[in-house]
Protein backbone atom coordinates (compact mmCIF):
# COMPACT_ATOMS: atom_id res chain seq x y z
CA UNK A 1 0.00 0.00 0.00
CA UNK A 2 1.33 3.26 -1.34
CA UNK A 3 1.88 6.11 1.21
CA UNK A 4 -1.00 8.83 1.73
CA UNK A 5 1.85 11.41 0.83
CA UNK A 6 3.62 9.83 -1.71
CA UNK A 7 6.44 12.71 -3.46
CA UNK A 8 6.65 10.98 -6.46
CA UNK A 9 2.56 10.60 -6.90
CA UNK A 10 2.74 14.27 -6.75
CA UNK A 11 5.17 15.00 -9.17
CA UNK A 12 3.43 12.51 -12.24
CA UNK A 13 -0.26 14.38 -11.08
CA UNK A 14 1.59 17.79 -11.71
CA UNK A 15 3.34 17.34 -15.08
CA UNK A 16 -0.04 15.19 -16.59
CA UNK A 17 -2.21 18.83 -15.49
CA UNK A 18 0.46 20.82 -17.08
CA UNK A 19 0.36 19.02 -20.20
CA UNK A 20 -3.50 19.11 -20.40
CA UNK A 21 -3.70 22.83 -20.07
CA UNK A 22 -0.75 23.55 -22.64
CA UNK A 23 -2.35 21.22 -25.02
CA UNK A 24 -5.86 23.08 -24.30
CA UNK A 25 -4.32 26.28 -24.75
CA UNK A 26 -2.68 25.10 -28.58
CA UNK A 27 -6.23 24.23 -29.38
CA UNK A 28 -7.50 27.30 -28.84
CA UNK A 29 -5.08 29.59 -30.53
CA UNK A 30 -5.49 27.79 -33.86
CA UNK A 31 -9.22 27.12 -33.80
CA UNK A 32 -9.70 31.01 -33.04
CA UNK A 33 -9.67 31.87 -36.49
CA UNK A 34 -11.37 29.19 -37.76
CA UNK A 35 -13.99 30.16 -35.48
CA UNK A 36 -14.46 33.89 -36.25
CA UNK A 37 -12.17 34.82 -39.86
CA UNK A 38 -14.90 37.20 -40.45
CA UNK A 39 -13.53 39.32 -37.50
CA UNK A 40 -9.74 38.50 -38.52
CA UNK A 41 -11.03 39.70 -42.02
CA UNK A 42 -12.77 42.62 -41.11
CA UNK A 43 -9.39 43.36 -38.72
CA UNK A 44 -7.26 43.04 -41.15
CA UNK A 45 -8.96 45.26 -44.35
CA UNK A 46 -9.73 48.29 -41.55
CA UNK A 47 -5.84 48.93 -41.62
CA UNK A 48 -5.40 49.18 -45.42
CA UNK A 49 -5.33 52.03 -47.58
CA UNK A 50 -7.84 52.39 -50.01
CA UNK A 51 -8.68 55.16 -52.36
CA UNK A 52 -11.39 55.24 -54.69
CA UNK A 53 -11.68 55.68 -58.61
CA UNK A 54 -12.82 58.75 -59.74
CA UNK A 55 -13.22 60.34 -63.31
CA UNK A 56 -12.12 63.97 -63.95
CA UNK A 57 -9.76 66.04 -65.88
CA UNK A 58 -5.83 64.89 -65.91
CA UNK A 59 -2.87 66.11 -67.13
CA UNK A 60 0.70 64.16 -66.16
CA UNK A 61 2.44 66.06 -63.75
CA UNK A 62 6.13 66.15 -62.87
CA UNK A 63 7.25 67.29 -59.26
CA UNK A 64 11.08 68.64 -58.78
CA UNK A 65 12.74 69.18 -55.30
CA UNK A 66 14.72 72.92 -55.57
CA UNK A 67 16.09 75.55 -53.05
CA UNK A 68 15.34 79.24 -53.60
CA UNK A 69 18.32 81.40 -54.13
CA UNK A 70 18.64 85.04 -55.82
CA UNK A 71 19.13 85.96 -59.38
CA UNK A 72 21.21 88.88 -58.13
CA UNK A 73 23.48 88.55 -54.86
CA UNK A 74 26.79 89.72 -53.07
CA UNK A 75 28.80 87.19 -51.01
CA UNK A 76 30.39 88.92 -47.98
CA UNK A 77 33.49 86.74 -46.99
CA UNK A 78 36.31 87.21 -45.35
CA UNK A 79 39.33 89.04 -47.23
CA UNK A 80 42.53 87.65 -48.26
CA UNK A 81 45.06 89.54 -46.64
CA UNK A 82 48.49 90.41 -49.43
CA UNK A 83 51.41 89.56 -47.60
CA UNK A 84 50.19 88.83 -44.11
CA UNK A 85 51.10 86.29 -41.45
CA UNK A 86 47.71 86.92 -39.39
CA UNK A 87 46.03 83.14 -39.42
CA UNK A 88 42.62 84.81 -38.38
CA UNK A 89 40.17 87.93 -38.13
CA UNK A 90 38.46 89.41 -35.40
CA UNK A 91 34.93 90.86 -36.33
CA UNK A 92 34.11 93.90 -34.57
CA UNK A 93 31.17 95.05 -36.58
CA UNK A 94 28.15 92.83 -38.34
CA UNK A 95 24.94 94.19 -40.20
CA UNK A 96 21.79 92.31 -38.45
CA UNK A 97 20.71 89.24 -40.66
CA UNK A 98 17.51 90.48 -42.37
CA UNK A 99 18.37 94.19 -42.35
CA UNK A 100 17.72 96.34 -45.63
CA UNK A 101 21.15 97.09 -47.12
CA UNK A 102 21.89 100.34 -49.36
CA UNK A 103 24.80 100.60 -52.08
CA UNK A 104 27.80 101.16 -50.08
CA UNK A 105 26.38 100.32 -46.68
CA UNK A 106 29.19 98.30 -44.21
CA UNK A 107 28.42 94.72 -44.08
CA UNK A 108 31.07 93.54 -41.74
CA UNK A 109 34.29 95.22 -39.95
CA UNK A 110 37.10 93.45 -39.02
CA UNK A 111 40.24 94.51 -36.17
CA UNK A 112 42.90 96.70 -38.14
CA UNK A 113 44.94 97.02 -35.36
CA UNK A 114 47.42 94.53 -36.23
CA UNK A 115 46.95 95.87 -40.51
CA UNK A 116 48.21 99.04 -39.08
CA UNK A 117 50.58 98.36 -36.93
CA UNK A 118 52.58 96.09 -39.62
CA UNK A 119 52.00 99.88 -42.04
CA UNK A 120 53.82 101.53 -39.59
CA UNK A 121 56.90 99.16 -39.12
CA UNK A 122 57.29 98.95 -42.39
CA UNK A 123 57.13 102.21 -43.04
CA UNK A 124 59.85 102.80 -40.91
CA UNK A 125 61.74 100.68 -42.68
CA UNK A 126 61.48 101.84 -45.42
CA UNK A 127 62.27 105.68 -44.34
CA UNK A 128 65.60 103.86 -42.06
CA UNK A 129 66.33 101.87 -45.83
CA UNK A 130 65.72 105.01 -47.94
CA UNK A 131 67.94 106.88 -45.70
CA UNK A 132 70.85 103.94 -46.01
CA UNK A 133 70.44 104.31 -49.64
CA UNK A 134 71.04 108.21 -49.81
CA UNK A 135 74.17 107.59 -47.49
CA UNK A 136 75.88 104.82 -49.52
CA UNK A 137 74.89 106.53 -52.84
CA UNK A 138 76.97 109.25 -51.49
CA UNK A 139 79.96 107.35 -49.92
CA UNK A 140 80.24 106.00 -53.13
CA UNK A 141 80.62 108.75 -55.55
CA UNK A 142 83.25 110.47 -52.88
CA UNK A 143 84.99 106.94 -53.57
CA UNK A 144 84.63 107.53 -57.24
CA UNK A 145 85.88 110.57 -57.18
CA UNK A 146 88.47 109.77 -55.12
CA UNK A 147 89.99 107.01 -57.37
CA UNK A 148 89.36 108.87 -60.19
CA UNK A 149 92.02 111.02 -58.57
CA UNK A 150 94.27 108.68 -57.77
CA UNK A 151 93.63 107.10 -61.57
CA UNK A 152 95.00 109.95 -63.07
CA UNK A 153 97.47 110.83 -60.79
CA UNK A 154 98.70 107.03 -61.66
CA UNK A 155 98.86 108.57 -65.86
CA UNK A 156 100.65 111.34 -65.15
CA UNK A 157 103.88 109.08 -63.07
CA UNK A 158 103.75 107.34 -65.50
CA UNK A 159 104.01 110.18 -67.97
CA UNK A 160 106.81 111.52 -66.15
CA UNK A 161 108.56 107.90 -65.46
CA UNK A 162 108.90 107.94 -69.66
CA UNK A 163 110.29 111.12 -70.07
CA UNK A 164 112.94 110.24 -67.25
CA UNK A 165 113.91 107.24 -69.64
CA UNK A 166 114.28 108.89 -72.27
CA UNK A 167 117.15 110.92 -70.50
CA UNK A 168 118.89 107.40 -69.52
CA UNK A 169 121.35 108.21 -72.22
CA UNK A 170 122.91 111.34 -70.95
CA UNK A 171 122.42 110.07 -67.13
CA UNK A 172 124.56 107.72 -65.43
CA UNK A 173 124.04 104.37 -65.29
CA UNK A 174 122.65 104.42 -61.54
CA UNK A 175 119.96 107.11 -62.70
CA UNK A 176 118.65 105.18 -65.79
CA UNK A 177 118.85 101.77 -63.75
CA UNK A 178 116.34 104.14 -61.36
CA UNK A 179 114.00 105.82 -64.49
CA UNK A 180 113.67 102.19 -65.56
CA UNK A 181 112.36 100.76 -62.00
CA UNK A 182 110.30 103.71 -62.07
CA UNK A 183 108.76 103.35 -65.35
CA UNK A 184 107.81 99.52 -64.31
CA UNK A 185 106.34 100.48 -60.62
CA UNK A 186 104.28 103.13 -62.71
CA UNK A 187 103.15 100.38 -65.14
CA UNK A 188 102.13 98.39 -61.95
CA UNK A 189 100.35 101.24 -60.31
CA UNK A 190 97.94 102.43 -62.90
CA UNK A 191 97.66 98.61 -63.96
CA UNK A 192 96.29 97.93 -60.63
CA UNK A 193 94.47 101.00 -59.76
CA UNK A 194 92.55 100.30 -62.99
CA UNK A 195 91.69 96.75 -62.22
CA UNK A 196 90.75 97.90 -58.44
CA UNK A 197 88.83 100.54 -60.03
CA UNK A 198 86.24 98.28 -61.85
CA UNK A 199 85.99 95.92 -58.80
CA UNK A 200 85.32 98.65 -56.32
CA UNK A 201 82.49 100.22 -59.07
CA UNK A 202 80.66 96.74 -59.05
CA UNK A 203 81.40 96.29 -55.31
CA UNK A 204 79.15 99.35 -54.61
CA UNK A 205 76.84 98.73 -57.44
CA UNK A 206 75.47 95.68 -55.71
CA UNK A 207 75.41 97.00 -52.30
CA UNK A 208 73.27 99.93 -53.76
CA UNK A 209 71.11 97.11 -55.32
CA UNK A 210 70.65 95.22 -52.20
CA UNK A 211 69.43 98.25 -50.30
CA UNK A 212 67.25 99.49 -53.29
CA UNK A 213 65.57 95.61 -53.53
CA UNK A 214 65.24 96.18 -49.73
CA UNK A 215 63.81 99.42 -49.74
CA UNK A 216 61.17 98.01 -52.83
CA UNK A 217 60.51 95.24 -50.36
CA UNK A 218 59.38 97.55 -47.33
CA UNK A 219 57.75 99.39 -49.95
CA UNK A 220 55.52 96.82 -51.04
CA UNK A 221 55.12 95.45 -47.73
CA UNK A 222 53.84 99.05 -46.41
CA UNK A 223 50.95 99.18 -49.02
CA UNK A 224 49.89 95.90 -49.23
CA UNK A 225 49.50 96.60 -44.86
CA UNK A 226 47.70 99.65 -46.19
CA UNK A 227 45.67 98.14 -48.55
CA UNK A 228 44.44 95.10 -46.08
CA UNK A 229 43.84 97.64 -43.76
CA UNK A 230 41.25 98.90 -46.65
CA UNK A 231 39.92 95.01 -46.71
CA UNK A 232 39.11 95.38 -42.98
CA UNK A 233 35.53 96.71 -44.02
CA UNK A 234 33.08 95.10 -46.50
CA UNK A 235 30.53 96.87 -47.70
CA UNK A 236 27.72 95.81 -50.54
CA UNK A 237 27.73 97.01 -53.99
CA UNK A 238 24.34 96.61 -54.36
CA UNK A 239 20.92 97.12 -52.10
CA UNK A 240 18.94 94.57 -51.27
CA UNK A 241 18.54 91.81 -47.92
CA UNK A 242 21.27 90.57 -45.49
CA UNK A 243 21.12 86.73 -44.95
CA UNK A 244 23.78 85.11 -42.91
CA UNK A 245 25.52 81.67 -43.69
CA UNK A 246 25.80 78.91 -41.75
CA UNK A 247 29.25 77.73 -41.49
CA UNK A 248 31.39 74.99 -39.38
CA UNK A 249 32.70 76.93 -36.83
CA UNK A 250 34.55 75.47 -34.23
CA UNK A 251 32.76 71.91 -33.25
CA UNK A 252 29.29 73.09 -34.03
CA UNK A 253 26.99 74.42 -37.90
CA UNK A 254 26.43 77.89 -36.89
CA UNK A 255 26.17 82.19 -38.25
CA UNK A 256 28.88 84.37 -37.16
CA UNK A 257 28.83 86.93 -34.65
CA UNK A 258 30.85 89.76 -33.04
CA UNK A 259 33.85 88.71 -31.74
CA UNK A 260 34.45 85.81 -33.42
CA UNK A 261 37.97 84.78 -35.09
CA UNK A 262 37.15 83.60 -38.84
CA UNK A 263 39.73 82.65 -41.21
CA UNK A 264 40.21 84.09 -44.64
CA UNK A 265 37.74 82.94 -47.52
CA UNK A 266 34.90 82.29 -45.34
CA UNK A 267 31.50 83.60 -46.15
CA UNK A 268 29.85 85.42 -43.52
CA UNK A 269 26.42 86.56 -45.41
CA UNK A 270 25.28 87.17 -48.48
CA UNK A 271 23.56 90.13 -49.84
CA UNK A 272 20.50 89.35 -51.98
CA UNK A 273 17.71 91.11 -54.27
CA UNK A 274 14.60 89.84 -52.83
CA UNK A 275 12.85 91.03 -56.07
CA UNK A 276 14.33 88.65 -58.48
CA UNK A 277 14.16 85.16 -57.11
CA UNK A 278 15.01 81.60 -58.78
CA UNK A 279 14.63 78.23 -58.26
CA UNK A 280 17.70 75.52 -59.48
CA UNK A 281 16.46 71.34 -59.42
CA UNK A 282 18.24 68.78 -60.05
CA UNK A 283 15.96 66.79 -63.59
CA UNK A 284 16.68 63.08 -63.81
CA UNK A 285 17.55 61.65 -67.10
CA UNK A 286 13.96 60.12 -67.58
CA UNK A 287 12.17 63.24 -67.98
CA UNK A 288 14.58 65.82 -69.61
CA UNK A 289 13.13 64.79 -72.94
CA UNK A 290 9.75 65.80 -71.60
CA UNK A 291 10.19 69.41 -70.57
CA UNK A 292 10.91 72.21 -72.41
CA UNK A 293 12.40 76.24 -71.83
CA UNK A 294 9.40 78.41 -71.17
CA UNK A 295 7.10 75.66 -69.35
CA UNK A 296 5.41 76.79 -66.27
CA UNK A 297 5.17 75.67 -63.13
CA UNK A 298 3.79 75.88 -59.64
CA UNK A 299 6.01 76.47 -56.99
CA UNK A 300 5.66 75.68 -53.16
CA UNK A 301 7.74 76.35 -50.37
CA UNK A 302 7.82 73.64 -47.72
CA UNK A 303 8.10 75.95 -45.02
CA UNK A 304 5.63 77.74 -46.10
CA UNK A 305 2.72 75.17 -47.46
CA UNK A 306 -0.32 77.49 -48.32
CA UNK A 307 2.19 80.03 -50.25
CA UNK A 308 2.33 79.59 -54.23
CA UNK A 309 4.50 80.87 -56.90
CA UNK A 310 4.54 80.68 -60.34
CA UNK A 311 7.83 79.93 -61.69
CA UNK A 312 8.86 79.93 -65.25
CA UNK A 313 11.55 77.50 -66.54
CA UNK A 314 14.56 79.67 -67.85
CA UNK A 315 17.51 77.75 -68.44
CA UNK A 316 18.06 73.77 -68.74
CA UNK A 317 22.10 72.65 -68.10
CA UNK A 318 22.90 70.71 -71.42
CA UNK A 319 25.41 68.64 -69.98
CA UNK A 320 24.67 65.88 -66.96
CA UNK A 321 25.74 65.24 -63.92
CA UNK A 322 26.10 62.86 -61.81
CA UNK A 323 22.78 61.41 -59.57
CA UNK A 324 22.27 61.94 -56.10
CA UNK A 325 22.30 57.92 -55.28
CA UNK A 326 23.88 56.80 -57.99
CA UNK A 327 25.96 57.80 -61.30
CA UNK A 328 24.44 55.28 -63.90
CA UNK A 329 21.24 57.81 -63.44
CA UNK A 330 22.24 61.40 -64.72
CA UNK A 331 20.84 64.44 -63.77
CA UNK A 332 20.25 67.79 -65.17
CA UNK A 333 20.04 71.12 -63.55
CA UNK A 334 17.05 73.27 -63.63
CA UNK A 335 16.35 77.25 -63.28
CA UNK A 336 13.07 78.48 -62.71
CA UNK A 337 12.19 81.83 -62.44
CA UNK A 338 9.74 82.82 -59.54
CA UNK A 339 7.38 85.24 -60.65
CA UNK A 340 5.58 87.78 -57.80
CA UNK A 341 7.27 88.76 -54.82
CA UNK A 342 6.65 87.90 -50.71
CA UNK A 343 9.24 88.91 -47.97
CA UNK A 344 9.00 85.17 -46.49
CA UNK A 345 11.02 84.12 -49.89
CA UNK A 346 14.63 84.19 -49.02
CA UNK A 347 17.38 82.00 -50.23
CA UNK A 348 18.28 78.17 -49.52
CA UNK A 349 14.36 77.48 -48.70
CA UNK A 350 14.03 73.81 -49.83
CA UNK A 351 10.79 73.79 -52.37
CA UNK A 352 9.18 72.27 -54.89
CA UNK A 353 8.23 72.54 -58.35
CA UNK A 354 4.94 70.67 -60.29
CA UNK A 355 4.27 71.01 -64.08
CA UNK A 356 2.16 69.43 -66.01
CA UNK A 357 4.03 67.41 -69.02
CA UNK A 358 0.98 66.74 -71.03
CA UNK A 359 -2.40 67.82 -72.22
CA UNK A 360 -5.54 67.47 -70.09
CA UNK A 361 -7.74 64.68 -70.48
CA UNK A 362 -11.27 63.14 -69.11
CA UNK A 363 -9.57 59.92 -67.68
CA UNK A 364 -10.61 57.47 -64.76
CA UNK A 365 -7.72 58.69 -62.13
CA UNK A 366 -6.37 56.38 -59.15
CA UNK A 367 -3.04 56.76 -56.89
CA UNK A 368 0.41 55.96 -58.72
CA UNK A 369 0.81 53.83 -55.30
CA UNK A 370 -2.10 51.57 -56.05
CA UNK A 371 -0.03 50.24 -58.90
CA UNK A 372 2.05 47.20 -58.88
CA UNK A 373 4.07 46.42 -62.23
CA UNK A 374 5.03 42.66 -62.23
CA UNK A 375 6.19 40.39 -65.63
CA UNK A 376 6.13 43.49 -67.63
CA UNK A 377 2.20 44.26 -66.80
CA UNK A 378 0.32 46.77 -64.64
CA UNK A 379 -1.97 45.39 -62.10
CA UNK A 380 -4.29 46.81 -59.00
CA UNK A 381 -5.81 44.88 -56.37
CA UNK A 382 -9.98 46.25 -56.23
CA UNK A 383 -11.59 45.45 -53.19
CA UNK A 384 -14.27 42.81 -53.44
CA UNK A 385 -16.90 41.60 -50.74
CA UNK A 386 -14.48 38.89 -49.47
CA UNK A 387 -11.20 41.12 -49.98
CA UNK A 388 -9.06 42.53 -52.65
CA UNK A 389 -8.24 40.29 -56.00
CA UNK A 390 -5.67 41.27 -58.57
CA UNK A 391 -7.05 43.31 -61.45
CA UNK A 392 -4.85 43.92 -65.03
CA UNK A 393 -5.22 47.49 -65.97
CA UNK A 394 -3.75 49.56 -69.01
CA UNK A 395 -2.26 52.95 -67.91
CA UNK A 396 -2.92 55.77 -70.45
CA UNK A 397 -0.61 58.06 -68.81
CA UNK A 398 1.26 58.46 -65.68
CA UNK A 399 2.05 61.41 -63.39
CA UNK A 400 4.43 61.97 -60.52
CA UNK A 401 1.50 60.90 -57.68
CA UNK A 402 -1.50 60.23 -59.60
CA UNK A 403 -1.77 57.88 -63.53
CA UNK A 404 -4.67 58.00 -66.28
CA UNK A 405 -6.15 54.59 -66.19
CA UNK A 406 -7.13 53.63 -69.90
CA UNK A 407 -9.04 49.92 -68.95
CA UNK A 408 -9.65 47.51 -66.09
CA UNK A 409 -11.54 49.63 -63.89
CA UNK A 410 -14.94 51.59 -63.47
CA UNK A 411 -16.03 54.38 -61.46
CA UNK A 412 -16.09 54.51 -57.64
CA UNK A 413 -14.41 51.18 -57.54
CA UNK A 414 -11.98 50.83 -54.54
CA UNK A 415 -8.35 50.21 -55.22
CA UNK A 416 -6.03 49.05 -52.34
CA UNK A 417 -3.04 52.02 -52.17
CA UNK A 418 0.66 51.59 -51.00
CA UNK A 419 0.51 47.41 -52.53
CA UNK A 420 3.04 45.09 -50.74
CA UNK A 421 4.10 41.91 -52.36
CA UNK A 422 1.48 40.21 -50.57
CA UNK A 423 -1.70 42.23 -50.21
CA UNK A 424 -4.24 42.27 -47.26
CA UNK A 425 -7.04 41.15 -48.82
CA UNK A 426 -5.12 38.19 -50.45
CA UNK A 427 -3.56 37.19 -47.24
CA UNK A 428 -7.40 36.68 -45.62
CA UNK A 429 -8.31 34.37 -48.03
Amino acid sequence: MEPLHNPHTAARRFWTWSALVCLVMLSAVWLLPKLRPGVTSASREASVKTARVVREEFAPALRLNGTTQAERSYVAATPFLRGAQIGTLVITRLIPSGARVGKDDVLVEFDPQAQQKDFLEKQNTYVSLSGQLAQRQAEEEIARAKDDTALRQAEDDLGRAKLDVQRNEIVSRIDAEKNDLALEEAQATLKQLRETYQHKRASAAAAIRILELQRERADETMRNAQANAARMTLRSPMEGVAVYNSMWMGDRMRTAQLGDSVRPGLPLLQVVDPSKMEVRANINQVDFSRIKIGQTAQIHLDAYPGLVFQGILKELSPLAHGGQFTETVRSFTARFQVQGQDPRLLPDLSASIDFEIGPKRNALVIPRDAVVSEAGGNYVYKQTTTGFEKRAIQVASWGDSEIAVESGLDTSDVVQRQVSQTPAGQAAR
